[in-house]
């Protein structure tokens, strides 16, 4: 029987703010290589980076959960100008974390 992926944790922030900085540049690089730079991706990062560090400042460290989270308050973003959804966005975010933490993104390991 398969095993259910354990829940992956974030390690307390030392700087918050430098944290949503970071997630920020790095979403809206990420958004500029999949497809063509557009000038929305920088505001879906700085949405999506806001809801981090709101969702971290809260006291939220599951990755899972910021996923989520994202995808919850991101549903009401205007997408209308973008490629990307809530939910390319939010998988996006979890890609990022786990490179951050040097986690193997295949298969759940």
């Amino acid at each position: 029987m398969n095993e259910p992926i354990k829940p992956i944790t974030l390690p307390p922030s030392e700087n918050l703010q430098q944290e949503g900085e970071w997630l920020k540049q790095n979403l809206h690089t990420w958004l500029d290589e999949q497809f063509i730079p557009e000038a929305i991706n920088e505001t879906i990062a700085q949405r999506a980076a806001q809801i981090y560090v709101r969702q971290r400042m809260e006291g939220e460290n599951d990755v899972g959960s910021l996923v989520i989270a994202i995808v919850t308050e991101m549903e009401s973003f205007d997408f209308s100008k973008s490629f990307f959804g809530e939910f390319a966005i939010a998988n996006a975010v979890s890609d990022l974390l786990l490179d951050s933490l040097g986690i193997e993104r295949c298969c759940g390991r």
